[in-house]
């Protein structure tokens, strides 16, 4: 049975790899489930078997990053060197991992304004990563290796917002040099974080803003 098991995961694993790939070359309109069950070396009605249809495939897609940020955030915690901990997962997501991962993000995000399952994937993974990283960020506090005093969650929407930014340079810049560009927002992140930024301080004095 585990055997079984394995082999469906296996399975299931290669059929996202190839729906990512399929997503990322032709947008998800343009991409079918034939395709992806090309892509992924299989019959279309084999893949049926797996997934019922392309939003559920993305959810698939949804539910693996989901998994992957979990675990990466869970590792900062405990961390000594919590600022070089983060500083290392965000050069694993802006630098290491391949610009064709930014251009999927985009895709999803661009869906999400039309699409209710893409928006309630959307949402729900973007209130996740910002609960998660308020999380981190005030067991940081507490432990005393996150010199920020501001509110967690605010720092959260703030390194998140940034992100998002990030993300959508990568994808669409043609000339777009991540060996320059990715160190200095990591850099901007990590004044925020090392508390060199007063967040109350900046509200209070930008027009419109209250703290």
């Amino acid at each position: 049975m585990d055997a079984i098991n394995t082999q469906q995961a296996d399975r299931r694993a290669q059929i996202l790899d190839a729906a990512e790939a399929c997503f990322t070359r032709a947008g998800f309109h343009r991409t079918t489930m034939q395709d992806i069950a090309a892509e992924a070396g299989m019959s279309p009605g084999n893949l049926y078997r797996y997934f019922v249809s392309k939003d559920a495939v993305m959810e698939g897609l949804a539910d693996r990053d989901r998994a992957d940020v979990a675990a990466d955030f869970n590792a900062l915690e405990g961390e000594a060197d919590f600022m070089n901990a983060f500083r290392e997962l965000g050069r694993k997501y802006f630098m290491d991992e391949p610009r064709e991962r930014a251009i999927l993000c985009l895709e999803i995000w661009a869906e999400a304004t039309r699409n209710a399952t893409f928006y309630a994937i959307t949402q729900g993974f973007q209130e996740e990563i910002v609960a998660r990283m308020t999380r981190v960020f005030a067991a940081a506090q507490e432990r005393g290796v996150l010199r920020s005093t501001a509110d967690p969650r605010a720092l959260a929407v703030l390194v998140s917002t940034i992100s998002d930014g990030l993300f959508v340079r990568r994808a669409v810049v043609e000339n777009f040099d991540a060996e320059t560009e990715i160190p200095h927002v990591l850099c901007l992140i990590g004044a925020l974080l090392d508390g060199q930024v007063d967040l109350a301080r900046q509200a209070d004095s930008t027009p419109g803003c209250t703290s």
